[in-house]
């Protein structure tokens, strides 16, 4: 962090530092992050396991369309309609909502909008800033890996974007869910030979906070459905009578299908 009065030229180095730009994998956290290390990117993966990723993914395995909203934006009544979506709404309103399992148990789902303050409003945000955008869980990380690895050129430069909550006063929380996240993403582009690795040399082309990330995810794979309900968020969760959607988020690799940012909305594909 620079001090007050320092040089120019070091705050200039050191927000060049924050853009991890050597590196063709990045991560970071939240809009700033997302702001940061999207320089250059050919993709941005945003990661929100509890619950907006993982909402898109359920809701693309039963065939429907996903437009992405910000929260507690007025005119998300108006964009629905105008897209013939059903609105989401939050969790305590019963209903279709920012939980997988509402999305998972609605009897007729084709469009639907999906405000989420975190990995929705993201999502939202960078779709006029880079040229793809996904939306990736625990379901579908090894699928979208792969889809990356066999249709991006090997030097594209991908951008991870842990979503992470908020506390309170709105400032951002880390959450432990979406660095396993990340990581489990991050593991598939290493097992799909995306950035080389060299045993020796370590992995090439991965930034230090997307070889932590990495760390992250290989040490709660083993134990994952239960480090998913111990952390702070899938307690909160748990607590409120939503169980059921931590053990969804959980549900490693159980979907193929890979969801990607066009013209709007995520759609199978």
């Amino acid at each position: 962090m620079n001090a007050p009065g320092s040089n120019p030229l070091h705050t200039l180095t050191a927000s060049a530092a924050h853009r991890q730009l050597p590196y063709a994998v990045r991560l970071e956290w939240g809009l700033d992050g997302a702001r940061t290390v999207t320089s250059g990117a050919d993709l941005a993966v945003v990661v929100d396991i509890l619950s907006f990723s993982t909402c898109v993914s359920v809701a693309l395995d039963r065939g429907a369309v996903v437009f992405p909203f910000p929260w507690k934006d007025t005119g998300a009544e108006g964009f629905a309609a105008h897209h013939g979506a059903q609105l989401a709404g939050p969790r305590d309103g019963g209903g279709l909502s920012l939980s997988p399992a509402s999305i998972r148990a609605a009897p007729s789902l084709e469009r639907v909008v999906l405000p989420s303050p975190n990995g929705s409003a993201l999502c939202h945000e960078l779709a006029g800033e880079v040229t793809l955008v996904a939306a990736v869980s625990l379901r579908n990380a090894a699928a979208t890996a792969d889809w990356v690895a066999a249709n991006l050129p090997e030097d594209a430069v991908i951008a991870v974007i842990a979503a992470g909550e908020r506390w309170p006063d709105g400032t951002l929380r880390p959450a432990v869910e979406d660095q396993i996240g990340a990581g489990a993403f991050i593991a598939g582009l290493v097992a799909a030979g995306k950035g080389g690795y060299e045993p020796e040399d370590g992995r090439h082309g991965y930034s230090p906070e997307a070889v932590a990330a990495l760390a992250v995810f290989e040490a709660a794979e083993p134990r994952l459905r239960e480090m998913l309900h111990g952390c702070s968020s899938g307690r909160e969760l748990a607590g409120a009578g939503y169980a059921a959607d931590v053990d969804i988020a959980a549900e490693l690799d159980d979907s193929g299908v890979v969801a990607l940012l066009v013209d709007g909305a995520f759609s199978p594909r």
